[in-house]
């Protein structure tokens, strides 16, 4: 009789469990477009979605799977991880940054973007590089990648400031906007995002970055059939040139692809 560890029971599982279920749940962050959220129409939708989607396809096609249902959770900054960690969802679709931190309770696939994080303020603000906010008020959603990046960067340049926390990007963007703080950080493609959809002439995004954001979709830790799966399927995607018109889609209003994301699709379009 072979003896198992938890870790292989659960990666056996996984895969098991959508078979039988007919079913694979996909957490994902509302309210972060263009990469996940839920439309007017009540449909959860963006690039990391749509990425996910193509993963559940490609589960299907590989367990023979005559059948298999979408399940999709809304999550936030603060629960995301432990969603997954605690297997409510098979996987989280959003902006969620791989960091070392973070493979302590759950692992990632190949990273499926790359971005960085900046600083939008009141347009012909006086803030005009992180240094300026010595003694200003910047908000930050909590608990995330970019707070510990901006706490760790208003260190370095010495400019002491007031971190005032947030729950999602438009509140963030509405703190700025009515004075209760003197910027947002965030990543750089969601600010655009916020200032494109809402045609924002308010405000503005400064052009430095003060870190750089891989983002990957988030799996459960010690399990490396299901991390297979997906990413097999996102290499797929990569090396069959299906990202092209994915990004086109859901990130060209944005900006073309930086010479970053393209290196990134490039790196990983693994050999079977």
């Amino acid at each position: 009789m072979l003896t198992m560890s938890a870790g292989t029971v659960l990666a056996a599982n996984t895969l098991e469990r959508i078979r039988d279920r007919q079913t694979i749940v996909f957490a994902y962050r509302d309210g972060a477009a263009p990469f996940s959220f839920k439309d007017r129409d009540n449909r959860v939708r963006g690039y990391s979605v749509e990425l996910c989607s193509r993963v559940a396809e490609a589960i299907q096609r590989q367990r023979k799977l005559a059948d298999l249902k979408v399940e999709w959770i809304p999550v936030d900054a603060d629960n995301r991880i432990e969603t997954v960690a605690a297997g409510r969802a098979d996987a989280e679709c959003g902006t969620t940054t791989i960091t070392l931190s973070r493979m302590e309770r759950v692992d990632f696939s190949v990273p499926i973007f790359v971005d960085g994080a900046a600083l939008a303020v009141r347009a012909q603000s006086p803030v005009q590089r992180l240094v300026d906010l010595k003694g200003r008020r910047v908000a930050v959603i909590r608990g995330t990648t970019t707070e510990r990046a901006l706490v760790a960067a208003l260190d370095i340049a010495e400019a002491k400031a007031t971190v005032v926390p947030v729950t999602k990007p438009e509140e963030g963007a509405a703190a700025v906007r009515e004075g209760r703080a003197d910027a947002y950080a965030g990543d750089r493609l969601v600010l655009t995002q916020i200032l494109l959809r809402s045609a924002d002439t308010a405000l503005a995004v400064l052009p430095d970055d003060f870190s750089f954001e891989p983002y990957g979709i988030v799996v459960r830790r010690d399990d490396p059939d299901f991390r297979l799966a997906v990413n097999r399927a996102l290499v797929a995607i990569y090396k069959r040139g299906d990202i092209d018109a994915i990004f086109q889609h859901w990130l060209a209003p944005i900006g073309k692809p930086s010479a970053l994301v393209n290196a990134m699709f490039y790196l990983n379009a693994l050999p079977d």
